[in-house]
């Protein structure tokens, strides 16, 4: 039953983001800044994985690639496939949940011990506005931190795979041009907004309603982290099987 409860609040909480909203000025640079924070931010460290994420996949297929048959450019087709599918849009979004999850819960968890939250309230502003619906719009722009983890990935794959000398340079992008799917990108996208939106709601709901001082901010941060990469990898399946199959 606690599960269910929690599963209504989270709804409630969703709705109530969207009702009495702040003013525009206000919302605007409070937008801005959590775009700074949650997008920009994060691009150092989604960078630097994409990059070796890649390279790693490339020599793992090369290094199997053991019989003369197959050929090298499979090399450069398997990269881009786990990178586009799956590595880029999945795992880099459960590392933000560790991130960007961990900063929305500790910040909105830290406003709700000090009463920040209740004197927002008594100000007559929608505190669930005001704090969580600047994220949501900030995170509309996750996906081109994906489309940027996606050419970086597939970039180390390539600097891998050819300054390994495993794979001529014209063979790999032989590989990265075969049987290609353009559908492919639409799916990771779309599951790409979806995170986003897991991203900015879920770790904000452990936030706004965890209960307790210092220490329970800290225990709330790695429920959340907990909680929004379950509900990613079930999002995954359920877009995967809808979108895929």
């Amino acid at each position: 039953m606690n599960y269910l409860h929690s599963i209504g609040e989270y709804f409630l909480m969703l709705k109530g983001t969207f009702h009495r909203m702040t003013k525009t000025s206000v919302l605007r640079s409070l937008i801005f800044k959590e775009i700074d924070d949650l997008v920009i931010g994060s691009m150092g460290i989604v960078s630097f994985l994409s990059f070796f994420i890649g390279a790693v996949v490339a020599l793992q297929t090369a290094l199997n690639l053991n019989n003369p048959l197959i050929p090298k450019s499979l090399v450069a087709y398997a990269a881009r496939q786990s990178i586009i599918l799956e590595f880029a849009p999945t795992f880099i979004s459960i590392i933000m949940a560790g991130k960007v999850g961990s900063y929305i819960t500790s910040s909105i968890g830290s406003m709700n011990v000090t009463e920040q939250i209740d004197a927002l309230e008594v100000m007559g502003i929608n505190s669930l506005n005001y704090l969580i619906f600047p994220k949501i719009i900030a995170m509309l722009f996750y996906p081109f931190v994906i489309a940027i983890s996606m050419f970086l990935g597939i970039l180390g794959a390539y600097t891998a795979a050819v300054l390994g000398g495993f794979v001529p340079p014209d063979l790999f992008v032989q590989g990265l041009q075969e049987d290609f799917i353009p559908f492919h990108l639409v799916y990771a996208f779309i599951k790409t907004f979806l995170f986003a939106f897991i991203l900015a709601t879920v770790p904000a709901y452990h936030g706004y309603y965890m209960k307790g001082g210092a220490l329970e901010v800290g225990e709330a941060s790695t429920t959340s982290f907990v909680w929004t990469s379950v509900v990613i990898i079930i999002t995954n399946y359920v877009v995967t099987q809808l979108l895929l199959s």
